[in-house]
């Protein structure tokens, strides 16, 4: 990535060759060249002397990699975006330290001088991000967002204008376009006030009776979570097929989400070793919130919260059984790549005889890249739309001499 801060080598993560996706776009570049614009010092804001920067949804680390002259603190939900940055401005021979990072669960700084924002697919996640750092924000404070066309809606901009002050948007360039946003005090004041504690989240429901294992059951979910305010249809079928009879098993909550799918075994089998492992900060904050409003204060020593990159943290062979509904975007862009890369994770994990349970829309045909892996695939339930999935791990079989 070629910027007026400088170039960089960036990747996504995990680094894949392969991969055709790039770790920025024309809205990480519009940005770059807004805060370069203008003569006399550099940009419409003074990043040498502007105080404290804080950069909100960077992708990749494109954002702060190329601002890493002005130490920015970078507030993202994604962990895979953590060790993006990480790597990307090791590779720029930025010091460690340089560049703050937190999550979107962390305290923000106390005083923000410069707000840039990468516009998140979540409009709620948006929303609850506004909130927690309108306290932070001054009327001096620079707010600049960023965002693809497709991105960037009325509702993106009424929430700006809502919770920090008056907002306006920029010609569109390559698709992209900026947002510009003045802080008014009186604004944010309202906004923080008028909030319900927490900004209404996190947000609670009670699975019905359709809920297969899940009925009765409490869901908990931070902002950004899908389908945050019901149970998504496909979460819905895996629970009416799930084995619960799991007599003491351990088993991985892949991709949790809210966490409802592990909590449900864990209600049927309390002796089960539940795993919830999630890329997303907000996922698993939301997980253990669920695990806790359900499994008796005495009975929660048998679960474990990973944030990162799927299965990547456990021993290979320490795994009875794989749970999971397998993303198929990553932000903007149609892929299986995270799926594919989720299966392979499992079958590591697993021990000789283990299995790996999938939900899936039917047209996505994960059955062949389970065949191809594990060398079996079965139907376990299916109907128009969705398809449960079931493949073993076989042991190895020794080569005759």
């Amino acid at each position: 990535m070629t910027t007026p801060f400088g170039s960089h080598e960036l990747t996504r993560f995990p680094a894949d060759p392969r991969d055709r996706l790039r770790a920025w776009d024309a809205a990480d570049e519009y940005l770059l060249r807004h805060l370069d614009a203008g003569t006399g010092k550099r940009g419409p804001v003074d990043l040498a002397g502007a105080g404290q920067v804080t950069v909100l949804g960077d992708r990749w680390g494109a954002l702060v990699t190329a601002l890493a002259a002005y130490r920015p603190t970078q507030i993202t939900d994604s962990a895979l975006t953590r060790a993006a940055t990480e790597a990307n401005l090791a590779r720029a021979g930025v010091a460690a330290g340089t560049v703050t990072l937190l999550t979107t669960q962390d305290a923000p700084p106390q005083r923000i001088d410069v707000l840039l924002v990468r516009v998140p697919k979540s409009l709620a996640l948006l929303e609850d991000q506004l909130l927690r750092l309108a306290p932070h924000v001054h009327a001096g404070t620079v707010v600049v967002g960023t965002g693809m066309v497709k991105e960037i809606h009325t509702s993106t901009l009424n929430l700006f204008e809502r919770i920090l002050g008056p907002t306006r948007t920029s010609l569109a360039e390559k698709k992209a376009r900026l947002i510009f946003c003045t802080p008014d005090p009186a604004v944010t004041a309202a906004a923080t006030a008028a909030a319900p504690a927490g900004g209404g989240w996190p947000l609670t429901y009670t699975l019905d009776r359709d809920a297969g294992s899940g009925a009765g059951l409490t869901a908990v979910n931070h902002a950004g979570i899908f389908c945050a305010d019901r149970l998504d249809v496909g979460t819905r079928f895996f629970l009416q097929s799930i084995p619960t009879n799991t007599d003491g098993a351990r088993v991985v909550d892949l991709g949790c989400g809210n966490g409802i799918v592990g909590t449900a075994v864990a209600v049927a089998d309390p002796d089960a070793e539940v795993v919830f492992a999630d890329e997303s900060y907000q996922a698993v904050a939301s997980a253990r919130a669920t695990y806790e409003a359900n499994v008796r204060r005495g009975s929660r020593d048998r679960a474990e919260f990973l944030v990162g990159d799927g299965l990547s943290m456990l021993p290979a062979g320490s795994v009875d059984l794989v749970l999971c509904n397998p993303p198929f975007h990553s932000h903007q862009a149609t892929t299986d790549a995270t799926a594919l890369r989720m299966f392979a994770q499992s079958r590591r994990a697993l021990r000789p005889g283990g299995e790996l349970w999938i939900v899936a829309n039917r047209h996505l045909g994960y059955h062949t890249h389970l065949r191809r892996l594990f060398g079996n695939s079965e139907v376990a339930a299916s109907e128009p739309r969705f398809v449960v999935l079931r493949a073993v791990k076989r042991e190895k079989r020794p080569r005759p001499m």
